[in-house]
């Protein structure tokens, strides 16, 4: 049995990162940017006016000076002209500044009568211009890798760019494995379950980038295990949910290992999650998770999450590890790394639910947290510091 570091360590080295793909910037946001990528223009690209009011010259600028209105530049509509001494352009908010000008008094701060104004208000000291290149000059760049925002979109149809460069979506197959199990809306024999499992970590694996296939339950005989595998054709990722113990009906290891399948570890000092298995079929990398939902669940966000990330090509990769005070005591730690439904509360404390047994998802979809306790942790007192991940 490995550590839970030296299990990521391990799984990390299955991943590599994919290559990249081009696609439309409008179907780029969330996706990981897979090189740099450079502005093909200017941001403005032409020195424009901040507010709606008169370019004059700037050294004309002075309470109760006098002005003649002489033409209109307006947001795509220059004024082709030339600023000389005593003159003015309307102009408004977005308009390219004209040759010769170089302030715009704001409209609040002159008066207007026929084609003469006077500033009848202090301008005060900015110009109101903002600068060809004041957002950013042709050549600045987007750096890789991100995970694309609203607003990396945004600079980037500023920027011209109309195709970006993504790391393609890992495809990972999800194989739930056992008789008891049938799908959501299906009608369950006496003895049979709901699966719940492939549904929680499609959805987790698909809010970080990747793309999800459910396949069949895949029934305890080494025939209907075989089956699924071949399925699995094409995949980045395959993961298994239940049939990787050691009892009589678990037979994923036995399977995978019948095609080909060179075993990285089986076991991990964890809780919930002990019974993970991991190795490499050919190119495609195999992850073995255990069968009770919280198990399965934990075990995405501690593993699967930082491998699907590193298939990405993210720099952080791993959940950022938090601290905060605990709202009520905890007793001593086992040998294992315990990973505890809990709840950040809105002043900050932390609270562990009371029941952590790994089957109840009633409990960990109230949680917003799992509280982290090392190997052998001692009994903690209320307002002692732990570890946390959000999830």
């Amino acid at each position: 049995m490995i550590s839970v570091n030296e299990a990521l360590a391990h799984l990390l080295e299955l991943a590599s990162p994919l290559e990249a793909e081009m696609v439309p910037l409008a179907e780029a946001a969330g996706r990981v940017l897979a090189r740099d990528v450079p502005a093909r223009r200017d941001q403005p690209p032409f020195s424009a006016s901040a507010m709606d009011g008169y370019a004059v010259k700037g050294a004309e600028v002075e309470l109760h000076a006098m002005f003649k209105v002489i033409g209109e530049a307006a947001a795509g509509h220059r004024f082709d002209g030339v600023v000389g001494a005593g003159q003015a352009v309307r102009i408004f908010t977005g308009a390219p500044i004209p040759e010769g000008a170089g302030f715009v008094v704001i409209q609040e701060d002159v008066t207007r009568k026929g084609n003469l104004i006077t500033i009848t208000d202090e301008p005060g000291d900015g110009d109101n211009i903002r600068p060809r290149g004041g957002d950013f000059f042709d050549g600045d760049t987007v750096s890789a890798p991100r995970r694309l925002t609203p607003s990396d979109i945004a600079l980037l149809a500023a920027m011209n760019i109309a195709e970006v460069p993504v790391t393609r979506r890992p495809d990972i197959a999800l194989i739930s494995t056992g008789d008891e199990l049938v799908m959501p809306g299906s009608t369950p024999g006496p003895d049979q379950i709901i699966a719940s499992n492939t549904f929680g970590l499609k959805a987790l694996l698909e809010s970080l980038g990747a793309h999800v296939r459910i396949l069949p339950i895949a029934r305890d005989t080494i025939g209907s295990l075989t089956t699924a595998f071949s399925l699995t054709s094409g995949a980045d990722l395959v993961v298994t949910i239940g049939g990787a113990s050691v009892g009589d009906h678990d037979l994923v290891g036995e399977v995978a290992h019948n095609l080909g399948m060179e075993r990285s570890f089986y076991k991990v000092a964890m809780r919930p999650g002990k019974p993970l298995m991991a190795g490499r079929m050919g190119q495609t990398a195999m992850v073995g998770l255990p069968g009770n939902p919280v198990s399965a669940m934990v075990c995405g966000h501690i593993f699967l999450e930082p491998m699907v990330r590193t298939m990405l090509g993210e720099k952080s990769i791993q959940p950022r590890r938090l601290e905060a005070p605990l709202a009520a005591p905890l007793a001593q730690n086992g040998p294992r790394e315990h990973y505890m439904r809990a709840e950040l509360q809105d002043d900050g404390q932390i609270r562990a639910f009371d029941r952590q047994d790994s089957s109840l998802l009633s409990v960990l979809a109230k949680a917003n947290a799992l509280l982290i306790r090392p190997p052998h942790d001692p009994a903690r007192d209320a307002n002692e510091t732990v570890s946390y991940i959000r999830i």
